[in-house]
């Protein structure tokens, strides 16, 4: 327990990341202070939100400083503690790094978690983690949906948009999820229990929008947006009167100049209400949200997949998968 290795930003990128804006780095294990533990990492969730991270510009979390590991999700077990609340032994979940080792005590949002009422530790990354609780929150306090409505969700088949539309038919409305390739929306259907699936690649608005209508043929009263430019026209040219959509991510646009939406003129027509949506508004229900979704997995009510790279030397290309496609669920890092 000498050397910790991070994976760490060394250039800001400029469009889609590369191997030229990070390096993996070797150094000593951090000393904890006062009031501080250390942790041994056995996961790391990748997300898209780091891309934005990786840009000079201040958002809803300050940039990821040159020279630092990249600000990630991980859980892990208290190696050495001099906090009253965190014993040697303890599972952790936390905002924290991409590395070996990571100080919790410096902010609030480490906590203890149970890893026994969950399959695995990486649940508390996946499904019982930051993106099950985005799609918990997002369809159970913002969309609300009921019987006779229908939803629709962009990027169905990630790990937010996947746990979305199962939450959604518990509710009793008809999903309709977006998804690339003949593969993962195949896997909506027969996995998440979607109604339909559209597949969005090689299609300009024209071709998608038709595609849309024919999977919405009494057009959409919700949107769970995750992936915005061209998805989110095409939906836009079907939404009812009153609909609601929530911006959960807009990934399309992360890595490229912004398509921006050009049929917000729908939205004034139909009356209709775009919301921004963030977890993080949440964060006093977390535990209630966590609880209701490992209630759900203990019955046997709820599926999930994770993507799992082994190893920090694998950070790069688990991180790129959330841009191409490649990626077959949540993806994180097995470091332990």
């Amino acid at each position: 327990m000498t050397v910790n290795r991070r994976f760490t930003l060394i250039q800001r990128p400029s469009g889609l990341p590369d191997a030229s804006n990070f390096r993996l780095v070797e150094e000593a294990v951090p000393a904890i202070g006062d009031g501080e533990f250390l942790i041994r990492n056995h996961y790391v969730s990748l997300d898209p939100a780091i891309r934005n991270w990786l840009n000079e510009t201040v958002t809803y979390m300050p940039p990821i400083a040159i020279g630092d590991a990249l600000r990630a999700s991980t859980v892990g077990v208290v190696e050495a503690s001099n906090h009253p609340g965190f014993a040697v032994g303890d599972w952790v979940s936390g905002l924290n790094k991409t590395e070996e080792y990571s100080i919790g005590g410096r902010d609030p949002f480490t906590q203890k978690v149970d890893v026994g009422l969950a399959p695995s530790p990486s649940a508390f990354l996946s499904v019982a983690g930051g993106t099950g609780l985005t799609a918990w929150f997002g369809i159970e306090a913002e969309l609300k949906p009921e019987k006779g409505q229908t939803l629709l969700v962009s990027g169905a088949a990630g790990a937010v948009g996947s746990i979305a539309g199962q939450l959604a038919k518990r509710r009793g409305a008809r999903v309709v999820g977006i998804a690339g390739g003949a593969e993962k929306c195949a896997r909506l259907t027969e996995r998440y229990g979607y109604d339909a699936a559209v597949d969005y690649r090689g299609k300009d608005v024209e071709r998608l929008s038709a595609d849309i209508a024919a999977a919405c043929p009494d057009g959409i009263d919700l949107v769970f947006e995750n992936v915005g430019g061209v998805g989110l026209d095409a939906t836009l040219l079907h939404i009812n009167r009153k609909a609601l959509i929530i911006l959960c991510g807009l990934i399309s646009e992360y890595n490229s100049p912004r398509y921006g939406t050009r049929q917000l003129i729908e939205v004034q027509m139909q009356g209709a209400t775009i919301k921004g949506y963030h977890v993080a508004d949440y964060g006093m229900q977390m535990g209630e949200g966590r609880r209701a979704i490992l209630d759900l997995l203990a019955r046997g009510e709820l599926v999930h997949d994770e993507h799992v790279l082994e190893g920090i030397d694998n950070a790069l290309p688990a991180f790129l998968s959330l841009f191409d496609g490649s990626n077959q669920g949540k993806v994180m890092l097995k470091l332990v």
